[in-house]
């Protein structure tokens, strides 16, 4: 239990990289403490998060002990391997078989899956806000290339209740953030609800505990910098 405690993350509940993170650690029953880092307020000079050093300047950060790790991926992983005991047993898999068949679809979600969806989360949810130039033919583009990608999917999920196999995994958890922001957050939920295997999916893994609890995170007000 101590070494649990010790998981320190750093970043914004609102982005996706932080959100797949908090996800795991929520589906591995791991106590952590949130320190929320916001990459437009400038809290990125914060003295904690300065220590860490960043080699490629990603926003997200878990510190576990003596250890500090980068990239949610990798990060959740990481968290499913050294907790394997502790909470969703079946996150990431027992043996060779399951675990590979969850790595082809943790690669889909990262190489298919995440670029056109992000494309379509910032230009249609955050571009505005921020008062950046929409590429509305990026817009489209990515909405073509979505749906492709979800055709894929959903012939997938016509055979099993979850992409990796019958038990939720991360293959599925991956998705969690970018899909939220695509439903909730633009004009285009149609893309997945559409896709009658897809929208099953969707409605499974949003409801899930971990990921309830997620969003109640998102929707705290972020504490006062003194």
């Amino acid at each position: 239990m101590a070494a649990a405690a010790s998981v320190k993350v750093y970043g914004s509940p609102s982005s996706a990289e932080v959100s797949r993170v908090l996800a795991c650690l929520f589906e591995k029953d791991i106590e952590f403490q949130l320190i929320r880092v916001d990459l437009y307020k400038g809290h990125l000079k914060m003295p904690e998060f300065l220590k860490l050093q960043q080699p490629l300047g990603q926003v997200t950060a878990v510190q576990d002990e003596d250890k500090t790790l980068f990239e949610s991926r990798s990060i959740c992983r990481y968290i499913s391997e050294k907790y394997a005991d502790r909470g969703n047993k079946k996150l990431y898999g027992k043996g060779t078989l399951e675990r590979a068949l969850i790595e082809q679809w943790l690669q889909a979600e990262e190489q298919t899956f995440d670029p056109p969806s992000s494309a379509l989360v910032f230009h249609l949810a955050f571009a505005p806000a921020l008062n950046v130039r929409q590429d509305l033919d990026l817009v489209e583009r990515s909405k073509t290339t979505l749906l492709e990608v979800l055709d894929v999917y959903d012939k997938r999920l016509g055979e099993s209740e979850y992409l990796a196999g019958d038990d939720f995994t991360l293959a599925d958890l991956s998705h969690l953030p970018n899909a939220h922001h695509i439903v909730h957050s633009t004009d285009k939920r149609h893309l997945i609800e559409s896709k009658k295997n897809v929208s099953r999916w969707w409605e499974a893994i949003s409801n899930r505990p971990s990921w309830k609890r997620v969003i109640e995170l998102r929707n705290e007000p972020p504490p006062k910098l003194a």
